[in-house]
């Protein structure tokens, strides 16, 4: 029984990560539409910049934080603009562009192979204060990284939730997302607010980078990993909900963390995606899916 509960605490804090990660990937389905298949690429960016901060300053893990998030933003901004805009507008009158589709999948190749380039193919670790430390609760142990992944995913969320109900530019992201040409009408540049929450997306990319940077490994294809899972857990807890990405990742992690005690692990993807089948039989939309989810 010991076992089972300390493997429902590690698979819960696996899926905090998890959910922050699908969380910038579920704004951005909600808000343009589209599917980001560059995602991951740009949580290996988000990794590669904590990285390199940490190795060339010395600097904690979250303190890089206040650099990492605004480069991310910057990048994913002029991604939005520079790239997929033009795609955008000549697809102005499609709901749901499926050619940003295309273009997103070549810029996640083109980031992978240019850190493969830069960087080698060699897996890189950033040793800091938090690598290996555990707090004890009891018999139970909780990860500190892991631990505070769960706070900084609480506290991204919480945020979000409130940038977006309580700000202006939130309100007009909102009014985007739920119909394009009504808020155009209202004066709303739906072009500017496509680019800044694609910004957003790249900077909780960035954030799951920091979270990740003490006990995971830095290498150019580590964004794969996470992408599969991303798409698993936004469409498990609903395209566009952000409190079904975090319930999906969890989710997703628990099955990871459960499972393989009664089971090889080579069977944990398996009931991964019998689950996501079973949801999606059970209810097409998700979790938490609705036509309109803020």
């Amino acid at each position: 029984m010991e076992a089972i509960i300390q493997a429902i605490i590690n698979g819960s804090m696996t899926g905090a990560y998890y959910g922050l990660a699908a969380l910038g990937l579920t704004l951005i389905f909600g808000v343009i539409k589209v599917i980001n298949f560059a995602h991951g690429s740009l949580l290996m960016v988000g990794m590669f910049t904590a990285y390199w901060i940490i190795q060339l300053t010395g600097w904690h893990p979250y303190a890089a934080l206040v650099l990492v998030i605004p480069l991310l933003f910057a990048f994913g901004y002029a991604l939005q603009g520079i790239v997929i805009k033009p795609v955008l507008e000549a697809q102005r009158e499609v709901r749901e562009p499926t050619e940003v589709i295309i273009v997103t999948t070549g810029v996640w190749y083109i980031l992978d192979n240019l850190a493969l380039m830069l960087f080698g193919a060699e897996f890189r670790t950033a040793k800091t204060s938090l690598t290996g430390q555990v707090f004890f609760i009891g018999d139970y142990f909780l990860p500190k990284p892991q631990f505070y992944g769960v706070i900084i995913t609480i506290a991204t969320s919480a945020f979000l939730l409130w940038f977006l109900k309580h700000t202006r530019i939130g309100r007009s992201i909102r009014a985007a997302s739920l119909d394009r040409d009504a808020a155009s009408l209202m004066g709303i540049n739906q072009y500017r607010v496509y680019n800044i929450a694609f910004g957003i997306g790249a900077a909780i990319a960035g954030i799951v980078g920091c979270v990740l940077i003490p006990f995971y490994y830095v290498y150019p294809s580590v964004g794969v990993v996470f992408d599969v899972k991303c798409f698993i857990i936004v469409v498990l807890g609903g395209l566009g909900s952000i409190p079904g990405a975090l319930v999906g990742g969890v989710i997703v992690g628990l099955i990871e963390s459960i499972f393989p005690m009664f089971m090889t692990s080579t069977w944990t993807e398996l009931i991964v995606y019998a689950v996501f089948m079973a949801v999606l039989f059970i209810r097409p939309a998700g979790l938490f899916g609705e036509k309109r989810d803020w």
